[in-house]
């Protein structure tokens, strides 16, 4: 048995179903995110775990004891919120010791933990602190250090960097995971965000109205789409029904098809090796730079195509014409069902 077993879960609200037979499992140690759009029920989900929400039916399993009727002080899960709610009356010193007053351990002891999670999350100097004098980086580690200084045997956090700005956040990011790391700390993250859910996790699941669309490792749930939606949340997908797959490629298909902007790549030249490639030909419409990437948009008659190289001297000029390689290999076929939205579409990669 997994060391976290979610099975069947049902929520609703006001008659309402926002979670829909959700069920998957955690290993001891697992950096697991929850990965999807507002409303998806990721932060519901997140919250029927921790106890705060009830749920209908199906059972929450951690370390083989089911919790489901378990309060939530007493799940040993902690949980970090988007808000924080820290204590502003109390130095950082007194928030990170709270939950160990609670649970009335000594004096000596108290200081010996609140001192050794002060140096794990790097807020030496600012013991003595009010929340208030903090930044919103450093008060995301106060939150952070509170929750797991209880040694909880899960760690929830709910869109707890959503409120940084770019720098702190991807600093926190890698921080965060440090961290998880270090303590091998069961972690379940909620985001909507696709790079950050990339970047930290050892697992996803992608929620869509209340149902899991597809649950698997990163590289594979980028590159290997169960779904329409994954695709197209995922990523920066090409994604075309079957008309506009049909027109684009000259081939007859069934139903909608997915291609990377990445694996498309530009010639002036029709290299006509087309037992493993299709050719289009296209012209540029406009090219964005973001960085080390720049994307093309280019169009062959009313179909848009994106493709992302890499950002270098030979760029090709707005209103050029050029043929698209695209590698067979690399364009995704959805079967029909996998288009049907409220179902569970994935597939578990373990």
């Amino acid at each position: 048995m997994s060391y976290v077993e979610i099975n069947s879960i049902h929520k609703s609200f006001n008659n309402i179903k926002v979670l829909k037979d959700i069920d998957f499992s955690i290993e001891k140690g697992e950096f697991l995110t929850l990965l999807g759009p507002s409303g998806c029920g990721k932060s519901t989900l997140l919250r029927c775990i921790a106890g705060l929400n009830n749920f209908e039916n199906g059972s929450i399993i951690i370390d083989n004891k089911n919790i489901g009727n378990v309060k939530p002080k007493d799940r040993q899960v902690g949980m970090v919120f988007q808000s924080y709610a820290l204590f502003p009356n109390m130095t950082v010193y007194e928030n990170i010791a709270f939950g160990l007053k609670i649970k009335k351990l000594s004096k000596k002891e108290i200081d010996k933990k609140v001192k050794e999670m002060i140096e794990i999350v790097e807020l030496n100097g600012k013991e003595d602190n009010y929340i208030t004098e903090l930044s919103g980086g450093q008060q995301q580690r106060v939150a952070l250090a509170r929750s797991i200084v209880t040694e909880p045997k899960v760690l929830l956090l709910d869109e707890p960097l959503s409120a940084l700005d770019a720098k702190i956040r991807k600093n926190l990011q890698v921080q965060i995971r440090k961290i998880q790391k270090k303590l091998n700390m069961t972690t379940i993250f909620v985001t909507h965000d696709q790079e950050e859910a990339m970047t930290m996790s050892d697992k996803i699941i992608v929620m869509n109205k209340g149902y899991i669309s597809q649950i698997g490792r990163p590289g594979e749930i980028y590159k290997h789409p169960a779904n329409e939606f994954v695709a197209r949340f995922i990523g920066n997908y090409n994604v075309y029904n079957k008309i506009e797959g049909k027109k684009l490629l000259n081939i007859k298909l069934e139903n909608s098809i997915a291609i990377r902007p990445e694996v498309i790549s530009i010639s002036k030249e029709n290299d006509k090796d087309k037992l493993e490639n299709y050719y289009i030909k296209a012209k540029v419409n406009q090219k964005y730079m973001t960085g080390s990437i720049v994307r093309y948009e280019l169009y062959k008659d009313d179909i848009r195509i994106l493709v992302d190289m890499l950002n270098q001297d030979s760029l090709i000029s707005e209103g050029s014409e050029v043929y698209l390689k695209i590698p067979k290999k690399d364009v995704i076929h959805f079967n029909e069902e996998d288009i049907y939205e409220g179902k569970m579409l994935g597939v578990k990669i373990e």
